[in-house]
């Protein structure tokens, strides 16, 4: 089975693949193609992936391309984890949303617009392809934003597209660990956007327990989110919402951690990468060893600025392990083998959220079989939550406008209606920015 992982040199790679030389029997992927704009990344991961193989008997065999239809011929799946315009990009997004006195994180409020319209035409063009050199692979989007990037894709591509995240998957983690019962085991009712959800259930042996851990203030306090938030604000709130929505809920006091920070996240990741590539290229040195150093400095700092501003200390060391390429490993296991399992992924809605279309993609959990991923009905969010997430869903649906009329008046719209940008003149002047900064926003006119 062949996997084509796009963004083939970028840093998380070895995760997905050393997840893959975990696996075992019949179905397996056999083959992996790395595709990157960038040459000598490639190089660096390809490295890499060989010392993480040498021990490991029978490993899927690794090849490096720079085209894309190469790639893509033949595949049946294909990981999408490309980042357009690099985290040069990103330190762009951030500093220029900053300037203006709103959040530039990549995902959210105008840094994620920005995004999102570099992004969107680079992944629409993926999925025309795959759908003319590989119309049976079924594609796994990791590529951020991912819910709007899988939605983007899911109008050329139907249900053959899927977008995973890792944050739900590590927040129903610490919630099951510190109710002392096995993740593996718990059924967790999550729902929301990819990067805008809340957990308002974990059922252990057909029980909810979530209410036990909201009622126990000590208990609630003691890991990643209770000590984000606040015990106060999730209790008020009766959910346990992904990590993200601290940008929404504490966005001030994150704003002002940004604009204080001796470095922007990107700029941060930018730098670390730079001296990464670097120092893997040298002669001499063990791939492996630089890459686990540089990815341990890198979870160790996530959200940094959000936990310092709530004052929730250093991470704890379960929560250091990531956990995408375990979903994009039992995502692939479930449709290939038809292992049926049931995963929190981003979809197409089909009913699931009345308050959204059909075609709206959502992050809720999924039964997944050889025909794909179903999303699990849900009961209706309460009204707070409602309101966000049609807010957010309605910018997404400008951003896809924008992108496709090539509009600049569109994506004025996209920023001006967004929660976290409170004036359509700091909307007018995001995009100004944005454009004379990104050579991938010249299409806007």
């Amino acid at each position: 089975m062949k996997l084509t992982i796009l963004g083939g040199g970028g840093f998380r790679v070895p995760l997905v693949y050393g997840a893959l030389l975990g696996d075992r029997g019949e179905g397996r992927v056999t083959e992996v193609v790395l595709h990157d704009l960038d040459a000598g990344r490639l190089s660096a991961v390809t490295r890499v992936l060989a010392e993480q193989a040498a021990q490991v008997e029978d490993a899927p065999r690794v090849s490096a391309t720079t085209d894309l239809d190469e790639a893509l011929r033949g595949a049946d799946f294909v990981f999408s984890a490309i980042r357009v315009g690099g985290l040069e990009g990103r330190a762009q997004d951030e500093r220029v949303a900053l300037a203006e006195g709103v959040l530039g994180q990549e995902t959210v409020g105008a840094g994620g617009i920005a995004y999102g319209l570099r992004t969107v035409p680079v992944a629409v063009d993926i999925a025309r392809r795959v759908a003319r050199l590989a119309p049976d692979a079924w594609v796994i989007n990791f590529t951020n934003p991912a819910g709007l990037v899988t939605e983007a894709m899911s109008r050329h591509l139907g249900d053959r597209v899927i977008g995973i995240c890792d944050s739900p998957v590590g927040l129903g983690r610490r919630i099951a660990r510190v109710l002392g019962a096995n993740p593996n085991e718990a059924w967790i009712d999550y729902v929301g956007l990819n990067h805008l959800g809340w957990v308002r259930g974990l059922k252990i042996a057909g029980r909810d327990e979530l209410p036990r851990l909201l009622a126990d203030p000590d208990l609630l306090g003691s890991f990643e989110e209770g000590k984000l938030f606040g015990v106060d604000w999730l209790q008020s709130l009766g959910a346990i919402p992904n990590e993200y929505l601290h940008y929404y809920y504490f966005n001030r006091e994150a704003v002002r951690a940004y604009q204080q920070a001796e470095k922007t996240r990107g700029a941060f990741l930018a730098d670390q990468q730079a001296r990464f590539y670097d120092e893997v290229g040298a002669p001499g040195v063990k791939a492996l060893d630089v890459w686990d150093r540089t990815r341990a400095e890198r979870e160790a700092t996530y959200m940094s600025e959000n936990r310092e501003t709530a004052g929730a200390g250093e991470r704890d060391a379960d929560d250091l392990s990531g956990g995408y390429e375990k979903v994009a490993l039992a995502l692939m296991r479930a449709i290939a083998r038809d292992e049926r399992t049931t995963l929190i992924l981003n979809v197409r809605n089909q009913g699931t959220l009345s308050v959204l279309d059909n075609d709206a993609v959502i992050e809720v959990p999924c039964l997944v079989d050889a025909n794909g991923a179903h999303p699990v009905s849900v009961a209706p969010l309460p009204d707070h939550a409602t309101g966000l997430v049609c807010s957010v869903k309605g910018v997404e649906r400008e951003v896809l406008a924008a992108a496709e009329s090539a509009s600049r008046t569109t994506a004025v719209k996209a920023f001006a209606l967004h929660p976290l940008v409170d004036s359509v003149n700091v909307a007018r002047k995001l995009v100004e920015g944005y454009t004379s900064v990104h050579p991938g926003l010249a299409y806007l006119k």
